[in-house]
């Protein structure tokens, strides 16, 4: 089985869907193929062309995706680093600023990469009871189109056309 990369009507990328949701979109006149693979795909009455990349006809209103909140995350926004000492390394615990015993919440802008040094130096204390700084403000990371489809850019290579910054993400 094969995925069909969806464009939205201005070439933004909105998701992934299977062939068959494609076609009946294609068949709807709600979207029209850009891309094929090679092949057709048989219908009782017909042979269509195996759509790759479908651009709706309307433009389709939804909500900006999102990072999703994991360790994972938390330590690509901080490149890595411990954001009280700077340090570089892939040996990284996550600090709530303010202490979820205390009432800090699991939330973007209460969690930072820190080393095990600094975490544990600074335990369950707030930063000024600590007297630590941290190197950056933590904020949410926006959802680029390379976040959202990077795990499709491999096995589906005329589909990074479509989707804006992925040589720089893919090198960064």
């Amino acid at each position: 089985m094969y995925s069909v990369l969806v464009l939205n009507q201005n070439y933004e990328p909105l998701n992934v869907c299977n062939p068959r949701r494609a076609v009946v979109l294609v068949d709807r006149g709600k979207a029209e193929v850009l891309e094929h693979w090679p092949g057709l795909i048989r219908t009782p009455s017909r042979a269509l062309p195996r759509p790759s990349v479908i651009r709706l006809v309307s433009l389709i209103k939804r909500p900006r995706p999102r990072v999703r909140l994991t360790r994972r995350e938390v330590f690509l926004r901080d490149n890595f680093t411990c954001q009280y000492c700077g340090t570089k390394t892939k040996e990284l615990t996550l600090d709530h600023l303010i202490p979820r015993h205390r009432g800090g919440p699991h939330a973007w802008d209460n969690l930072v990469s820190a080393c095990r040094a600094c975490n544990h130096r600074k335990g369950g204390k707030t930063l000024e009871e600590a007297r630590m700084a941290l190197r950056r403000p933590p904020f949410e990371p926006r959802a680029s189109s390379y976040y959202l489809f990077h795990q499709y850019l491999d096995g589906y290579t005329e589909w990074r056309k479509f989707i804006p910054g992925w040589e720089q993400e893919k090198a960064g």
